[in-house]
Formats: structure tokens, C-alpha cells, sequence
């Protein structure tokens, strides 16, 4: 009795659910693929829908010439965010006078609702990539400047009075004791930044420009084509789910920064 009442116990519904984040998916799977067939929501086609879909998706060129647009204008904004954003937040948090007078505007572009700016970009810009590039940096430059300046105002004074006590300069004490040191907040910032800018470059292909993947989400959307539209949000979650990944490995490799401030 006890035996059997233990076997339960291993199997039970609750356990498998804690045991690994994979049953859950399994769990809001089938509930999907029921609803889907069921007919409930027309906007919610049945998952193995979707899937077929996806594995059409993978045939099309139109999808590959989409997801090449997509991540060159994703990968340049974000890369052009950090590049800009960390010197930019290295120089708030040593100088006042540069916080002070940048302060006021990266917080009102961080709280303001960016995409209803990003229209008056396209006359400047024009339709194509750099309407697209300047929207993933307007959405993702302001959190990699805040933490990095909070990562390096919290840097301790020691180690900084210990380099002036070996000689460094005070470019060699920023670049080799206050940028390492604040590195697990620049990381943050980064992986931050990268949620950031999968919704700039959607946003920005959507409103502006309707190419990329914002093209494709627009055509499936006007033609009611509801497995493509919803496969193709299963390839952004990927995307995004894949990098930010990356990034926290990243992280944590760098994690022992934390540890001597």
C-alpha cells in the first residue's frame, strides 16, 4: 500500500508540473490544440495548425529574405545601442554635470510612448533600413545608458583609490577598474535591451516601412491567415528567447565582477 501510495506520489499531476518547465508547456499546449479545435476563437487556430504552418514557412523564400531584413536591422540598431549607450552611461555616472544634463532626457524617452514618434522618422529617413535601424536604437538605447551609469556609480571608492595609489590615469582607472567592476550591471542593461529592440524592429517594419517580418505579419493579418501569423510569432519568441539566453550566459560568466565592489 505504502509502495503504491509512494508510485502516486512520483507521478502525481503536482510533481510533474515542479519537476521540469517542459510539462507545463505540454499542459498549455493541449489546452491550445482542444480550444483550436473546438472553433472557440477564430484567431486561435488549433497548434498542430501552426505548426504545419511553421514547416511551410521554412519553404518560402519570402520568410528567409523577411528574417534576413529582420535580424541585419535588429543587429545593427542593438549593436549601435550598446556601442553608443555604455560610454554614454560610463560618462553619466563619473561626470555630474553630463548626468545632469542627460538625465532629464534619457528618462523622458524611456517613459515616453516611442512608437508614436517613430512616424516623423520616415520623412527623414526615408522607407527602408534606416528608419528601421533608428526605431530598435529608440527603443533599446535608454536602459543599456540608466544601468550602466548605476553600475558604475555603485563601484566602490577603494578600488578606485587603489588605482590612483599604483599611478593609473584617469582614463586607465575608467577602462580597467570602473567598467569591469560595473559590468554585471551593463549586462543587465544589454539583456534588457535586447526585449527592447525585438519590439523596436517589429513596431518599426510595421509602421513605418511594412517589410521584414512586419511586412509578413500585416499580409497574414490582412488575409486572415491566422497559422502563418501565429507561427511567425512562435520564430520571434525563438529569436528573442535565443539571444537573451546568450546574453545571461554571458552574465553569468561575468557574474564574480559583483563580488569584488
Amino acid at each position: 500500500m505504502d509502495k503504491d501510495k509512494s508510485f502516486y506520489q512520483y507521478f502525481s499531476f503536482k510533481r510533474l508540473m515542479q519537476t521540469s518547465p517542459f510539462w507545463s508547456l505540454i499542459f498549455w499546449a493541449g489546452i491550445w490544440e482542444f480550444i483550436g479545435q473546438m472553433e472557440w476563437m477564430t484567431l486561435l487556430p488549433p497548434l498542430s495548425a501552426i505548426w504545419f504552418a511553421f514547416a511551410e514557412l521554412l519553404e518560402q523564400s519570402a520568410f528567409w529574405d523577411a528574417f534576413a531584413m529582420t535580424a541585419r536591422t535588429f543587429g545593427i540598431g542593438l549593436g549601435l545601442s550598446v556601442a553608443v549607450g555604455v560610454p554614454v552611461g560610463v560618462l553619466m555616472g563619473i561626470s555630474r554635470r553630463t548626468d545632469k544634463i542627460l538625465s532629464l532626457w534619457v528618462n523622458l524617452f524611456l517613459s515616453a510612448p516611442i512608437t508614436a514618434v517613430i512616424p516623423a522618422l520616415m520623412p527623414i529617413l526615408g522607407i527602408g533600413d534606416a528608419t528601421v535601424i533608428a526605431t530598435v536604437i529608440l527603443f533599446s538605447i535608454w536602459v543599456v545608458i540608466i544601468d550602466t551609469q548605476a553600475g558604475v556609480t555603485h563601484v566602490q571608492n577603494s578600488l578606485v583609490e587603489m588605482g590612483r595609489i599604483f599611478g593609473c590615469s584617469r582614463w586607465k582607472i575608467i577602462a580597467w577598474i570602473v567598467v569591469p567592476a560595473a559590468m554585471p550591471e551593463i549586462i543587465t542593461g544589454i539583456r534588457l535591451a535586447v526585449v527592447r529592440a525585438v519590439k523596436g524592429v517589429i513596431v518599426g517594419q510595421i509602421v513605418i516601412a511594412l517589410i521584414g517580418f512586419g511586412g509578413l505579419f500585416s499580409t497574414y493579418l490582412s488575409y486572415f491567415l491566422m497559422e502563418r501569423f501565429w507561427a511567425l510569432i512562435i520564430v520571434v519568441f525563438v529569436m528573442s528567447f535565443t539571444i537573451i539566453g546568450l546574453v545571461e550566459l554571458l552574465e553569468r560568466r561575468i557574474a564574480f565582477y559583483a563580488k569584488t565592489r
